[in-house]
């Protein structure tokens, strides 16, 4: 199995998709490094990976800082000796319509949504080119396909990350440095994400909505897994998931 020895770096990994995708990695014999600011909890989740028998170590990381992400690509190079996988999972959502002017969550969205993903490849770029391997993965959501009403900013957000992962994949193709790439665009997930929501009605809204259509989060780390276990040579780069009964 390719995921087995894979040293995978988790952005966001504290809870939601993050976590599932470090258990399920975990239980499949990759190596984790796992990131996020709730250092409690990603002490818990990997003390739990290791008393089940796999490998995982943590470090605080805001993904708004780029010492933060080096930090985690240095610890990955001296606990497993590489890097091979960085999944960029960290996102916030306080979605509101703009007449509302929440500019401060304007800016804290691409903070966390773009260049929290900028950083990351940033930190972990050099490290694939000098290998000539690597797989960036990323979080978009279904915003980064269609637009709706109150998410215009976080909708950008995850646009342009579709854009960037798209470029960064034609250009490694180009150059000849094997990186790997898979954009992920969940729907009705179950995650802590909508407790980020900063407007009421938007917010009580889909909490209706994910209340009755929400699958959860070991779905998408499903296709997490499955994007890694690919051969080298093989990239899958795109990935919607929602759920069955979601009509939209």
């Amino acid at each position: 199995m390719a995921i087995t020895d894979k040293v995978v770096i988790i952005t966001g990994a504290s809870s939601g998709i993050g976590e599932a995708t470090a258990r399920q990695l975990a239980s499949k014999g990759a190596k984790l490094v796992l990131g996020a600011r709730r250092e409690d909890k990603l002490q818990k989740l990997a003390d739990e990976i290791v008393q089940a028998g796999g490998e995982a170590v943590y470090h605080f990381t805001d993904v708004t800082k780029i010492e933060d992400h080096n930090k985690v690509v240095v610890l990955a190079k001296e606990k497993f000796g590489r890097g091979d996988v960085i999944f960029l999972n960290a996102a916030v959502m306080p979605h509101s319509p703009l007449s509302k002017l929440k500019t401060k969550n304007w800016h804290l969205m691409v903070d966390v949504n773009i260049k929290g993903v900028l950083n990351g490849i940033e930190a972990v770029l050099p490290e694939f080119t000098k290998q000539k391997s690597g797989h960036v993965i990323t979080t978009s959501s279904v915003a980064g396909l269609k637009a709706y009403p109150g998410g215009a900013v976080y909708g950008a957000t995850k646009w342009a990350v579709r854009d960037l992962m798209e470029v960064l994949r034609m250009e490694s193709a180009m150059e000849g440095t094997n990186i790997r790439t898979a954009t992920i665009y969940p729907a009705a997930i179950n995650t802590e994400l909508l407790e980020t929501i900063s407007d009421d009605k938007m917010a009580k809204d889909m909490g209706i909505i994910y209340k009755q259509y929400g699958i959860s989060p070991d779905r998408v780390a499903n296709v997490v897994a499955f994007a890694i276990d690919q051969p080298e040579d093989t990239n899958v780069n795109e990935f919607t998931i929602g759920p069955t009964i979601q009509p939209w």
